[in-house]
């Protein structure tokens, strides 16, 4: 099996939908919705191209994951800052546990520094996206807009000291909220 990670095209959107859903068909903690959100966040101004990823199984040629990063605020009283979530990562069933979502994961980030962004959010499991060095968004004074587990919620630096005096709590865009 030889998988490639690319950018996806507009071309790819109904497939990447359909990995979207399949990859969370089964899954404990969802609604069932990712892949709706996917292509809200797509049609809102909070979408970057470039940052939205998906796997390409080379032969038969079909997708099998996918990871979009998105525009958030992260906002306090006086200031807000600029950030980006992290949300679906997917990955068709049969081919998960195969390191196909940390190798999407970790080309997001990739490109996501390239970019110039400065941190993610994400909610999720702490043992997964501690790989990553992810960390408890907490321990920059960062909340959720809802209530989640303290240790689920998490950030990421993109550059050193990205976040030193960045607090406040995370705005994503309406897709997120619909």
């Amino acid at each position: 099996m030889t998988i490639t990670i690319r950018q996806e095209h507009p071309n790819d959107y109904i497939e990447t939908e359909n990995v979207v859903k399949k990859a969370f068909d089964q899954a404990e903690m969802s609604d069932g919705n990712e892949h709706q959100l996917v292509e809200k966040i797509r049609k809102c101004e909070a979408f970057v191209p470039e940052l939205s990823l998906i796997a390409v199984d080379n032969e038969p040629n079909t997708i099998v994951g996918h990871v979009i990063l998105s525009k958030i605020k992260i906002k306090d009283e006086e200031e807000e800052c600029d950030s980006l979530a992290l949300a679906p990562v997917s990955v068709m069933p049969d081919y998960q546990k195969q390191g196909i979502g940390k190798s999407l994961c970790r080309q997001v980030i990739v490109q996501a520094k390239e970019l110039g962004f400065n941190s993610v959010v994400v909610l999720g499991d702490p043992g997964y996206y501690s790989k990553f060095n992810f960390e408890k968004a907490s321990n920059y004074n960062i909340r959720a807009p809802f209530e989640v587990p303290d240790e689920a919620f998490m950030v990421l630096e993109l550059k050193d000291d990205a976040l030193k005096n960045v607090s406040g709590v995370v705005e994503y865009s309406q897709p997120f909220y619909e």
